[in-house]
């Protein structure tokens, strides 16, 4: 077999490849197989056909373009490795020749990671916030605590956001029928979290006890979706929370401790260890976002107008605007792919047994499972090297981590290595991937 490559650009590359007829034989006789499997003879078994019966019955061309169909992809694979090519995305294969007794000739096009270089990761400088909380970040915890301990009391005012209030709400529609998905009593609300209908908020916000207020709803699932309804809510009562008092005797009631200066503590001592956790999840993104911003890479248009074409073909909405958001995020993910398989490539990152049981244990939760039931479906769906694909994405990542400066908001040294094991080890987590790179 010979091949031939031509550049055709950064990301794409033309195959030139030519095999012997000769070579041709595996997959003639395996075409005989297969057609002799499908074909009835009177006088022979099924699968027992002779080719020169077969070649009577459907024709020598049929054998010849059904081994052709299983020669070219095989010839495919082979040019790419001679000619160490890496392909992203499906090629677009063109038979240029295959004559019965002559050479097969076909070209293929396909889109090819494109060349880059990385970065000196020493010479990057990424910043995080501070570990150390305000006491106004204290207070507000404290606070929080005080809120659950606390009792609701009634006051004669307009309701204000972080009232309590029981309110009693119907629905109706334009013709007055009453909505009885929209009957309550005694609902009781926090004014001000969002939590009832879209627009409640607004039309009782300022309402004052035994006060009514209307307005407009349209469902958006369920029985009424579309229909435009009318919302009653009459306010029954506003009600405000007492906090306790901030003294030791709340601080044993609310905590193992026996001083509200003992209680601060432990407080902000949680809070550090968060921010810490935090700290390290900030300094994984702005790493990744520094090494987008710093390589400049040529991406394979192909690949780019396929991810767009799937997610359109699924029959999502095809505007402007949401088409532009979804050709921006398909870059910004075979992008970051890119850079993160050529770290991978270039440090030699492997993926051990270890690393996969644990990603599989942190990964089976978000989708209901078992660690061993959900490798079962990975295995079931051919989906295991994909999963190893992401963690040694995520491993290329840490390796860069290592190598970077990290300072906090105040210009202190932060040192990652260090954080990791006082919060109990690394943790392997996914870059978003929605474009796959490998073929």
């Amino acid at each position: 077999m010979k091949s031939d490559i031509e550049t055709l650009s950064p990301t794409r590359v033309k195959l030139t490849i030519e095999v012997p007829f000769e070579e041709l034989k595996p997959s003639m006789d395996l075409a005989y197989s297969r057609i002799a499997k499908q074909v009835n003879v009177p006088g022979f078994r099924k699968g027992k056909v002779p080719a020169r019966v077969i070649e009577q019955r459907v024709g020598r061309g049929a054998v010849l373009e059904e081994a052709v169909n299983d020669a070219v992809p095989k010839a495919y694979e082979e040019a790419l490795r001679a000619n160490n090519v890496k392909p992203i995305g499906r090629p677009e294969v063109d038979v240029t020749s295959m004559e019965d007794g002559q050479n097969l000739a076909f070209t293929a096009e396909v889109d090819v990671r494109p060349e880059f270089e990385l970065p000196d990761f020493s010479t990057l400088r990424i910043e995080v916030f501070d570990a150390e909380p305000s006491d106004e970040d204290v207070t507000t915890q404290v606070d929080a605590l005080r809120t659950r301990f606390a009792t609701l009391k009634d006051v004669d005012r307009v309701c204000v956001d972080g009232d309590v209030l029981l309110v009693d709400i119907s629905g109706a529609t334009d013709q007055g029928d009453a909505v009885e998905d929209l009957s309550g009593t005694a609902l009781s609300y926090e004014l001000g979290t969002d939590g009832m209908l879209p627009g409640f908020d607004d039309a009782v916000r300022g309402a004052a006890k035994d006060e009514t207020r209307t307005f407009e709803f349209t469902p958006e699932n369920g029985d009424w979706t579309g229909v435009p309804l009318t919302v009653t809510a009459v306010v029954t009562s506003v009600r405000e929370r007492e906090l306790p008092a901030l003294d030791d005797e709340f601080a044993q009631l609310a905590s193992e401790f026996d001083t509200v200066a003992d209680l601060r503590s432990d407080v902000r001592n949680r809070l550090v260890r968060l921010k810490k956790f935090e700290q390290g999840a900030q300094a994984r993104d702005n790493v990744h976002e520094a090494l987008m911003e710093q390589i400049d890479i040529p991406l394979p248009e192909g690949v780019i107008a396929a991810e767009i074409a799937d997610h359109f073909g699924d029959g999502h909405e095809a505007s402007a605007e949401h088409r532009a958001e979804i050709e921006s995020q398909a870059r910004a993910g075979l992008k970051s792919q890119l850079i993160l398989d050529k770290i991978a490539e270039v440090e030699e990152v492997s993926v051990g047994e270890s690393e996969l049981s644990a990603w599989l244990v942190q990964q089976a939760p978000r989708h209901g499972l078992a660690p061993d039931a959900f490798a079962q479906a990975l295995v079931e769906a051919g989906q295991v090297p994909m999963a190893i694909i992401d963690i040694r994405r995520a491993k290329a990542l840490a390796v860069v981590m290592e190598q970077v400066t990290v300072v906090d908001a105040s210009g202190n040294p932060v040192d990652l290595k260090a954080l990791d094991a006082e919060l109990n080890g690394p943790q392997i987590t996914e870059i978003p991937a929605p474009v796959d790179t490998e073929e």
